[in-house]
């Protein structure tokens, strides 16, 4: 889908936080309206942010709550898989160690999108099985410890286009296990993002060697040491749109995580786009903190939003802030460019602002005391995949998503 008469302005505005936020709005007063597939029950998020609180004091007693990221997928377990990272990356200098994580964390996000309900990864050193995010993490994690995303000899712990174009199916199957009686959704989805993040590198002059963790070196440049979280993201999505499948383009430009809604205006509009950029917002979060750890500061987190995926979204379903006026929906695939998906998505956006809001009210905490990033890992992700399970044996999201491992 292309929409001719854009502006750079139009551009910059889809892949804003603002927008995401402001057109999620504009679905939800629509939504109040009667329009749409949902019923949203206002009167329901006292206690779904009771049952959010109880995770959070369960998870993080002390309310000491890192920021939702890839990192604490890796230490799934109470297992510590960071300080071999840390040791392994030790002779680096700490712009250097920051790049090969920025590595790390990139091509682990994207290698993240929904596993299905029969993929789980073994870990030898625990002798566990993991599944979903956490499992991903792990498959991700040691396929670049053991040098599978890099083509130089005499580095193994970095990510880089030579090595990611060369990527295969089977190489990936190899590396998270993949078998009939062990089936990963989306791989060529997963594969194709690989191959693509590889050309991208080798075209954008951002990435001086052809590796993900050059943007660091294009923040620093751009911003000096002290920057805002937005501007992550907008590097994120104007250097690395291009990998993404296209969707929806203005002036030759990818949208990526950009979705047309009927009930916001006629398909050649710009006014009908709503953006969400999960995959992209989530990265950033995973970002901020081996760039901290650079000795660089982020500021603005509480500028982003909250994640538009199935466990948020579950989270509101299975606690019933917000309800299907069809339930028949429940027993069908929805892809997601479905304007079903769609409005999950983007009343998942508010309403996790909102839990955000009550929640930081009954804590007596500000908004920077306790971002919504804060929110999201102490909180409604988990709360979501809890609420999961209590209500289905295999802790499935409650709408059955055609996913092509690239969205969720």
């Amino acid at each position: 889908m292309t929409i001719h008469s854009a502006t750079n302005k139009d551009i910059d505005y889809l892949l804003s936080p603002q927008a995401i936020r402001e057109r999620a709005y504009r679905l939800y007063a629509l939504t109040l309206e009667g329009k749409g597939h949902f019923t949203v029950n206002i009167t329901q998020l006292d206690a779904v942010c009771d049952y959010v609180l109880a995770v959070i004091e369960q998870n993080y007693p002390d309310l000491n709550i890192p920021f939702h990221s890839r990192w604490g997928h890796f230490q799934v377990g109470n297992i510590d898989r960071l300080t071999p990272l840390n040791q392994a990356l030790s002779h680096l200098s700490p712009i250097e160690k920051a790049r090969s994580k920025i590595d790390l964390a990139i091509v682990s996000v994207l290698l993240d999108a929904g596993a299905g309900e029969q993929w789980t990864f073994y870990e030898d050193r625990s002798q566990q099985h993991f599944s979903r995010s956490e499992g991903l993490a792990i498959a991700s994690l040691e396929m670049f410890l053991n040098g599978a995303f890099s083509s130089n000899i005499h580095n193994k712990f970095q990510v880089d286009a030579q090595a990611l174009i060369k990527v295969t199916e089977h190489q990936l199957e190899a590396g998270f296990q993949v078998t009939n009686n062990n089936p990963l959704i989306g791989v060529s989805g997963r594969v194709h993002l690989l191959k693509s993040l590889g050309k991208c590198l080798q075209q954008s002059p951002v990435f001086s060697e052809q590796r993900p963790g050059n943007l660091l070196d294009a923040l620093l440049s751009a911003h000096g040491n002290h920057f805002k979280a937005e501007h992550i993201l907008q590097i994120l999505l104007k250097e690395l749109g291009p990998i993404w499948p296209s969707r929806i383009t203005l002036n030759q430009t990818n949208l990526g995580d950009v979705w047309h809604h009927p009930l916001l205006g006629s398909p050649d509009t710009i006014n009908s786009l709503i953006p969400f950029h999960k995959l992209s917002q989530w990265l950033t979060y995973s970002l901020i903190e081996p760039i901290t750890e650079a000795g660089n500061s982020v500021s603005g987190v509480e500028c982003l939003t909250g994640l538009a995926e199935y466990r948020n979204g579950g989270l509101l379903l299975d606690k019933g802030l917000l309800t299907l006026k069809d339930e028949a929906m429940l027993s069908t695939p929805h892809q997601p460019n479905s304007a079903l998906i769609i409005e999950w998505r983007a009343l998942t956006i508010v309403l996790l602002d909102k839990i955000a809001e009550q929640i930081r009210a009954k804590l007596h905490r500000n908004e920077t005391e306790f971002p919504l990033a804060k929110v999201l890992e102490g909180g409604t992700w988990w709360a979501g995949r809890k609420a999961a399970r209590e209500n289905r044996p295999n802790g499935e999201p409650p709408l059955i998503l055609a996913s092509d491992g690239t969205v969720f």
